[in-house]
């Protein structure tokens, strides 16, 4: 039984049923009794002074029920949407945070900011309401430009040159060093461009407040509703924590984006206590391109220095990371302990320094998106690596496995405060290049060019952290809270089980797989195991998901929790069978004394426990229900090898993607068809990053120029190959699953081999992203020298 479905096993996901027959619960399906419909009005200045708001019109409009204003936050004592996680500058100062009001009060930063929400008995009512703001906005000066931010006019008061923080990493000193020593010095410039997450389903919030309990409930979309929960109580003072439930059904994807505190719910919530009935909001697309927070947005200048024969003598790096106009909940980890970490790589690289200033823009808030940092940094190792391969005549591949920690000097020190507990890096990489057939592409790059095309090879060599995280590590980076997470089981009297866990699931299938662990530890059918998560009425605080922790550090706790349930288990088949606890053994399913026939079903131990005849009450309580908090005591790091393979038309800079091969380093997998879903996602992410996605501000009017669908373009199933995929297993070290994570190793691994393809095939050092096919035909006209920025 559990060999079929248990830890392994190629299971089909529980939760599909619902979601492909469209019986899933989304927010937006909630309706309740007497529900108001909330519209935002929204910022179309860049950046302004609002003169005056005369709200008397609105609030005339047939159907509007209300018109609420930053100043009506205010005065009901509404706070800051806060930043939950403190950087020091290099002089050891706090950075800077300016006030982020849920409604802009007296200035609005960015187009799309909301400074008033219209209440309306419907959506429509509400919109009509809200089409009468014109409010009087007075023009301050603007600034999108991440690299210019810092002689660009202050955004907010007292924040000189718009510098949030001046974050620095490493040893200086001996990098300069290094760099004084080395034989070759590559330098490259290389922008991480901003991108928009789009999930299927958009962001949503219903505020339902009992004024008969005082009970505020918020549904709402979000990745993490325990911590939602915490912070709307004790930092935004919505409501008192006993007195606020969260709730999130079904979110129809995530990627970072619905982990944060927004505007909306927080407003959503108050507008319900303010009025006494429930109102609901529902993000349509292009509030989305507006308003969740984006991603990425680095501009770096990065060296490498290396010896005579090729070996990383140092690496430094220094960033320009745009926050936007305010700090979203975790911004700012993001280009600081979730990049300069990484820099490392998978290489030996003796003396890093990093520096990362984070300014504030006239733009949407940039935060946390599938990878969070980590695709950064292995963006800008790699393409740098690549580029010094090239530059020093060397194959790409020799240079990294001649640069490489070899697989016996775990546990690894990195120079940039990490250490990697295992891995095996020549092995993912020798899969990948076999799988690739790497030593076949001269070949097929002469067969190209005989057809017209220019081909090209680009390999990436990623590591990341997950399993985010060890609290204490985590609070010493300035974390505002512990990272361990929560689990309950309850053993119900017939002997299924119920599962209760902190961490969220937004598609990516912990019903099947949580279940799957259980399954293994109790020996109990999948359809016997039930997982509720996205309650905080229902389960254990927990921290949500994000950061690949779900399995790794959720499942962990799924694990202990398991561990005690059979401990106890065993005590009660003691006293049943008239043995010692020590004697029981426990085994798919079946507890046993020890060399004897004399056995209990984990079904007839469920049951007694609730039935207590036959064990002293004085001694061991009723029931079968335990609960578990497991904390890491480090990251886990996920790795692997990318190998893409791309066709370029030289007459229209047309790029085909026609050979992409993955190998990953996981850990112990609990399901591969789960995990292959993962990976065929991330690299999707990847490929649209690298070559489609684009945000774009009109530098003058700070207005988002690719604000739909029809102007961001999204990686669409032809744009894509069928991916050769394969795994090297090296178990993490330090949680009892082994597991390290895959949400986000597609998304991180797949850029700089794209990018590193495209330069190889079209023979320039220098390629933002996305690669459009003008882009790549500007750079293919200027030949070898550095290509032209558009």
């Amino acid at each position: 039984m559990t060999a079929e479905t248990g830890i392994g096993a190629r299971v089909r996901r529980k939760e599909d049923v619902r979601f492909i027959t469209g019986r899933g619960r989304y927010t937006d399906d909630i309706n309740r009794p007497g529900q108001l419909h909330a519209v935002f009005a929204r910022s179309s200045h860049a950046h302004a002074r609002i003169g005056s708001l005369d709200i008397s019109a609105a609030e005339a409009s047939p159907g509007v029920v209300a018109v609420l204003t930053g100043a009506d936050l205010a005065a009901d004592g509404i706070g800051s949407l806060p930043c939950g996680w403190m950087i020091h500058s290099r002089d050891g100062s706090p950075m800077k945070q300016p006030p982020h009001p849920a409604l802009a009060q007296g200035i609005v930063r960015y187009v799309g900011e909301p400074y008033a929400v219209v209440i309306g008995e419907t959506r429509s009512a509400a919109q009509a309401g809200a089409d009468l703001l014109d409010p009087d906005f007075q023009d301050l000066p603007a600034n999108v430009d991440t690299a210019s931010a810092q002689s660009a006019a202050p955004i907010h008061d007292g924040i000189a040159n718009n510098l949030c923080y001046d974050w620095v990493l490493g040893d200086e000193s001996a990098t300069d060093a290094a760099f004084a020593s080395a034989a070759h010095v590559v330098e490259l410039d290389i922008i991480n461009n901003r991108l928009i997450p789009n999930a299927i389903e958009t962001r949503a919030a219903l505020g339902d407040y009992d004024p008969g309990t005082d009970v505020l409930t918020l549904f709402t979309t979000s990745q993490n509703p325990h911590l939602a929960r915490l912070v709307l109580s004790a930092f935004v003072g919505l409501a008192p924590e006993h007195k606020l439930r969260v709730v999130s059904p079904d979110v129809g994807g995530g990627f970072g984006s619905k982990i944060f505190i927004y505007a909306e719910e927080t407003v959503c919530g108050w507008a319900s206590k303010r009025l006494r009935r429930p109102v609901k909001w529902t993000a349509d697309r292009s509030e989305a391109f507006l308003n969740d927070a984006h991603g990425r947005d680095h501009v770096s200048k990065a060296r490498l220095a290396l010896d005579a024969t090729g070996r990383f003598l140092g690496l430094k790096v220094s960033t320009i990371a745009n926050l936007g106009a305010y700090m979203s909940t975790f911004s700012s980890s993001i280009p600081t302990y979730l990049y300069g970490t990484l820099l490392a790589g998978q290489y030996t690289t003796p003396a890093i320094f990093v520096e990362v200033k984070s300014v504030f823009t006239n733009t949407t808030p940039v935060d946390a998106y599938r990878g969070a940092g980590r695709p950064e940094a292995t963006f800008l190792l790699e393409r740098i690596v690549e580029t010094a391969a090239r530059q020093l005549g060397m194959d790409p591949a020799e240079l990294r496995r001649l640069n490489m920690i070899p697989k016996d000097a775990f546990p690894y020190q990195t120079p940039v405060a990490l250490v990697y507990d295992t891995g095996d890096y020549q092995a993912c990489l020798d899969k990948a290049l076999a799988l690739a057939d790497y030593a076949g592409f001269p070949a097929r790059r002469a067969e190209a060019k005989a057809r017209g095309r220019l081909r090209g090879i680009g390999l990436s060599c990623y590591i990341e952290a997950c399993g985010l995280a060890p609290s204490r590590l985590a609070g010493q980076l300035g974390a505002g809270v512990g990272l361990y997470e929560s689990a309950e089981i309850r053993v119900n009297p017939t002997g299924n089980v119920t599962i209760f866990t902190g961490t969220h699931s937004h598609g990516q299938g912990h019903e099947t797989t949580f279940a799957q662990v259980v399954s293994s530890r109790l020996g109990i059918g999948l359809d016997q195991i039930e997982v509720v998560h996205g309650d905080t009425a229902q389960g254990q605080f927990g921290m949500g998901t994000y950061g690949s922790r779900s399995l790794a550090v959720g499942g962990s706790a799924l694990m202990k929790a398991s561990d005690k349930i059979v401990t106890k288990g065993r005590k009660i088949a003691a006293y049943m069978l008239e043995s010692e606890p020590e004697d029981i053994d426990f085994d798919d399913g079946v507890f046993r004394v020890r060399g004897t026939n004399k056995t209990k079903t984990f079904g007839e131990i469920a049951f007694a426990a609730y039935v207590p005849h036959h064990y002293p009450l004085e001694e061991l309580e009723p029931g079968l229900q335990e609960t578990a908090f497991y904390d890491p005591e480090n990251f886990t790091y996920p790795a692997g090898a990318y190998v893409c393979e791309v066709e370029v038309d030289p007459e229209t800079g047309a790029t085909r993607i026609v050979k992409f091969t993955a190998v990953d380093d996981f850990g112990q997998v609990i399901n591969p068809m789960i995990v292959e879903g993962q990976v065929h996602g991330g690299i999707a992410q990847g490929i649209g990053q690298a070559m489609l996605e684009a945000c774009r501000y009109d530098s003058e009017s700070g207005q988002l120029l690719s604000g739909s669908m029809m102007d961001y373009a999204m990686p669409r199933a032809d744009d894509l190959v069928n991916f050769d995929l394969d795994v090297v297993r090296t178990d993490c070290t330090h949680n009892p699953l082994g597991a390290k994570g895959c949400g986000e190793a597609g998304a991180i691994g797949s850029p700089p081999a794209v990018i590193n393809a495209i330069t190889d095939a079209i023979g320039v050092r220098t390629l933002d992203m996305p690669a459009t096919p003008l882009k790549v035909w500007t750079a293919l006209q200027a030949g070898t020298a550095a290509t032209k920025r558009s």
